[in-house]
Parts: C-alpha cells; sequence; structure tokens
C-alpha cells in the first residue's frame, strides 16, 4: 500500500476516533483510577484526570492525522509533570497512567482499524512506531518537568530550612509564638532532647559530614542544616537523650574535620547558647586533625566558655612558672598533679596510676608545689589547681598564648 494511502487510512481512523474522545477519556480515566491506588484519592479530582488524558489523547491523534506538519508540543505533559510533582504523585504512578493509556487506546484504535477492513489495519501498524515514539516523547516531557519541579521545591524548602536554623542559631527576634512556627515547620518538638553540632570543612570540594544523613534516619534522629563558609552547623532532635552515644558514633563514621557538639539541651530557645558549646568545642580540637569533641554541661565549662581570655589569665596565676617549662616536663608534673588530686593526695595510689614508685610522685609533687602559689597544704592552692587542670582538661588550647588581632 502507498504511503500516501497509509496516511489517508490513518487520518480517517483518527477522524473516527476524535468522535469517540469523551468516551475514551472516561474509560482510561475508568481504568486508572481501578489499577492505580493513588489516583483513587481525592488529590486529583476525576476531572482532572480526565483533562490530563484528553490532552494525551489529543496530542497523540493530531500529531497522527498531520505527521511532520509542525513541531512536538510538549506544553501539556511537561505542564501535567509540573502539576503531579507539586500535588506529591509518585513518578512511577504518574508515568504508569501514561502506559496503561497508551495501552489502551492503541488498543481502540487497533480495533477501530480492524472494523474498518484490512486497509486501514495495515495502514494502523505502518504508522504503530510512530504512535509509541509519541508516547515516549510524551512520557519523556512529563519525565523532565516533573523532575525539574521536586528539584525546585527540594531547593525552596532546603533554603527555608536552613534560614529557620539560621534564626533558630541567632536567636530569634520575637517570642515563643515563632519558636513553635519554627519547630513546626523543621518537623522537631519544641521540647525534647537536642544537640547542636558545629562541623569544619576540611575542603571546599565537598561539605562535612556528607553522608550523616542516611546514618541518622535509622537512628531517629531528624535534622535541620545551614551551610556557612568553612563549616556547616546541624541542629538535631534525637528521640531520647541516652541516644547520643549511637548519633556521635555517627559523626565519627563520617568526619572529615573538626566537629564540635553540644550538650544535650530541652528546649529549642536555648538553641544559640548550645551553638556557642559547639564551636568552643570544636575550636578546641586540634587543627586540621578530624575529630569529633562534645563538651559537658558543667558550671566550670559554662565559666570559661564565657571569657577564654580571663581564664587563660587565671590559668597563669595559679601554675606560673610551670607553664614555662619544656613541654615534656610540664606534661609530666601535669599528669602527676591530676592523678595525685584524684587520688585523693595518695602517693602510693597515684604511683599505682601512672606505674611508678610512689617516691617518684612525691618528688614530681614537690616540683610542681615549687611553682604554685602555696603549699599544698593549703586548701586553697589545692583548690586553685584543681579548677586550673579542670580548666586546662576541658580547653588545652588554654595552654597557648592568646592571638590577639
Amino acid at each position: 500500500m502507498p504511503e500516501t494511502t497509509h496516511r489517508a487510512a490513518v487520518a480517517d481512523l483518527v477522524e473516527s476516533m476524535s468522535t469517540r474522545l469523551d468516551e475514551l477519556v472516561v474509560g482510561m480515566g475508568d481504568m486508572v483510577v481501578r489499577e492505580i491506588d493513588f489516583y483513587r484519592k481525592a488529590i486529583v479530582s476525576r476531572d482532572e484526570l480526565h483533562d490530563a488524558l484528553a490532552r494525551s489523547l489529543a496530542f497523540i491523534l493530531t500529531h497522527l492525522a498531520r505527521p511532520g506538519s509542525a513541531a512536538v508540543d510538549v506544553s501539556a505533559p511537561s505542564a501535567t509533570g509540573r502539576k503531579r510533582a507539586i500535588q506529591g504523585a509518585p513518578l512511577p504512578e504518574v508515568l504508569r497512567v501514561y502506559r496503561l493509556s497508551f495501552a489502551y487506546f492503541w488498543e481502540e484504535l487497533l480495533a477501530e482499524a480492524r472494523r474498518s477492513g484490512q486497509g486501514a489495519t495495515q495502514a494502523l501498524l505502518a504508522a504503530a512506531g510512530r504512535i509509541w515514539s509519541l508516547a515516549d516523547v510524551y512520557s519523556t516531557a512529563l519525565t523532565d518537568s516533573y523532575r525539574e519541579a521536586v528539584a525546585e521545591r527540594m531547593t525552596e524548602t532546603d533554603r527555608r530550612r536552613s534560614a529557620l536554623v539560621a534564626a533558630l542559631v541567632d536567636g530569634p527576634t520575637t517570642g515563643s509564638d515563632t519558636l513553635w512556627e519554627m519547630a513546626r515547620v523543621l518537623g522537631f518538638p519544641f521540647q525534647g532532647d537536642f544537640v547542636v553540632l558545629m562541623a569544619e570543612a576540611a575542603t571546599t570540594a565537598e561539605p562535612p559530614l556528607s553522608g550523616l544523613d542516611a546514618k541518622l534516619r535509622p537512628l531517629g534522629v531528624r535534622s535541620a542544616w545551614r551551610a556557612q563558609p568553612g563549616h556547616d552547623i546541624a541542629v538535631l532532635t534525637l528521640p531520647r537523650p541516652s541516644s547520643t552515644a549511637p548519633v556521635l558514633d555517627a559523626v565519627r563514621a563520617c568526619v572529615t574535620g573538626r566537629v564540635g557538639v553540644s550538650p544535650v539541651y530541652r528546649q529549642l530557645d536555648r538553641t544559640p547558647h548550645a551553638l556557642r558549646y559547639a564551636q568552643v568545642a570544636m575550636e578546641s580540637l586540634v587543627p586540621a586533625t578530624p575529630a569529633v569533641r562534645q563538651l559537658e554541661d558543667t558550671p566550670l565549662t559554662e565559666l570559661v566558655m564565657n571569657n577564654l581570655d580571663t581564664t587563660r589569665r587565671a590559668v597563669n596565676r595559679v601554675l606560673g612558672s610551670l607553664l614555662s617549662l619544656p613541654e615534656d616536663e610540664r606534661t609530666t608534673l601535669l599528669t602527676t598533679a591530676r592523678a595525685w588530686l584524684q587520688a585523693h593526695g595518695s602517693a602510693s595510689v597515684s604511683a599505682r596510676t601512672l606505674h611508678c614508685h610512689q617516691n617518684t610522685v612525691r618528688y614530681r609533687m614537690h616540683r610542681l608545689e615549687e611553682h604554685l602559689r602555696g603549699p599544698l597544704t593549703d586548701p586553697r592552692v589545692i583548690a586553685e589547681l584543681s579548677l586550673a587542670l579542670d580548666a586546662l582538661g576541658t580547653f588545652p588550647s588554654l595552654l597557648e598564648p592568646p592571638v590577639h588581632p
């Protein structure tokens, strides 16, 4: 059969099918609702579904009747893909609608051709490749539009969440009503168990703690992030306070730089305070060394954190010239002092901890005493020494000279 004859036969089929358009759309719609659970919900109305199916049929029939007469217009599938993405329809289910509807249309078209005779059937089979090619163009346009809309929504959501985290860590300027709303949008409770992370970026090519969210999800931990130059900030909500340990394990599994972790806190309005803990914890770690540190919420930590320079001066006054000793000697004396204090002043108990003779402990403590503000028989001197050692244990950077701009 000549090509022109094929085209005429297909055009006749298209004209016949066009008169049945409403019937075909209803039949397709019934099949889609019957076969796909999502379309039995009220999210996509029956009228809306019928309209999308009618556009699909019009698209196919137009290009079958006049092949190559105009550029393929994919505005209809693009609009449908975007709308279904916004409605939250799963992409596989949306594409299944078009697979089912195109198959339905083909069966109806084939039946119409058979009723018209052998010539119409042969013409239709000759045009089959074009029909399925159009179906592929349609589905591709829908998929691309759907994914573009999803990406846009994700970007908008990330921006919104980042802005909310910024407001949390900077401290909201309004009352608790705003905090309640922020918690709702983030999917957080207003009161619960939270920690703040500050993660240093090891490189500019990759965000810090990449892959952490995937490790937190099975733990029941939700997170919200704010990216900043050089580091990221995350607020995590824990299912319970005791779940801190597995969270820290997950962080360690992803760490590429320094990470500071705040103590657990109970209300979102304490986030700015918790951020300060996380920042100090991160900055107290050795630079350029991947590590994780969580500060404890103790009165001493609070005092030291509020003014590191003041605490540094106090430590210098307590330990005096000890800080000027060579590092090995200074470390030995400070380690001995910690063991001696933990042993409540017992040289024999300290010696067992340090794996040395008790006379060695006594000798080192006499050496230490030469650098203090009085004898170790004075309770005030012991109290000062204990505070200085606790401060150094929490913030080793206090041994370093202050950095002034």
